[in-house]
């Protein structure tokens, strides 16, 4: 749907004629109406969270289907929940209690919203990664911040959507190196680490999870568009 039909479809007729103006300034569609749909729910999104994008709706449905291989109730951690997307949807959909963290307090105040709107019980934590987080999981999962500095983006993106959940050092890498270099006290005996990545992410990121889990099996999958999208740590399974 175009941005402009978006609109109209969405926006209150009072507010259409605003909403309009401030797309022609170049804020994003979904600030301006202040929701997105993703996966099966709604949720509200502004300016201190990611707009949650169709390449996530497939990482939680990946993850979902191999969660399925548990059969057990779940305990999961979200890394990095922004609006919450991530966590909520799990919660919904899997037997589990779902932690999420964020180190932005604006980022959780979003997400508490919506776990609120879609009606699950999330336990939400101000983090920078793992700083703050007790307890074991069976499900660690994270749509980390991985682009570098010097890359290229949409304008868009760059001008209204949050840095700090878009730029990691390390050409991308710091967030996924950061986490598995330092999870291993949070994971359950059998467990599965999930991730989010850059599409020219996945070798760099697969040497860090072998380095760091020797033994596990580690498999790259491809996005709707056959980019390079998705890793995932099996261990014990």
């Amino acid at each position: 749907m175009k941005d402009e039909e978006y609109l109209k479809k969405y926006l209150p007729k009072d507010k259409l004629e605003e909403g309009l103006k401030k797309l022609k300034q170049g804020k994003p569609v979904q600030y301006i109406v202040g929701n997105v749909d993703f996966y099966d729910i709604n949720l509200l999104v502004n300016e201190n969270v990611l707009i949650p994008r169709f390449e996530t709706e497939y990482l939680v449905e990946k993850t979902i289907n191999y969660a399925k291989q548990m059969n057990h109730k779940l305990d999961i951690l979200d890394i990095g929940t922004g609006s919450g997307a991530i966590a909520i949807t799990l919660s919904k959909h899997i037997n589990s209690n779902v932690t999420a963290t964020d180190i932005s307090k604006e980022a959780l105040l979003v997400a508490k919203k919506n776990a609120e709107r879609n009606h699950v019980n999330i336990t939400f934590t101000q983090s920078d990664i793992l700083k703050n987080i007790t307890g074991k999981y069976d499900l660690i999962i994270s749509n980390p911040p991985y682009i570098d500095k010097s890359e290229k983006i949409d304008p868009l993106v760059k001008n209204n959507e949050p840095h700090l959940a878009l730029y990691a050092k390390e050409n991308g890498l710091y967030f996924y190196r950061n986490i598995l270099e330092n999870i291993k006290p949070f994971l359950k005996e059998k467990n599965l680490i999930a991730f989010e990545i850059g599409m020219t992410q996945s070798k760099q990121i697969t040497s860090i999870a072998q380095t760091n889990f020797p033994k596990a099996k580690i498999i790259t999958e491809k996005d709707l568009t056959g980019k390079d999208r998705y890793i995932f740590i099996f261990n014990n399974f």
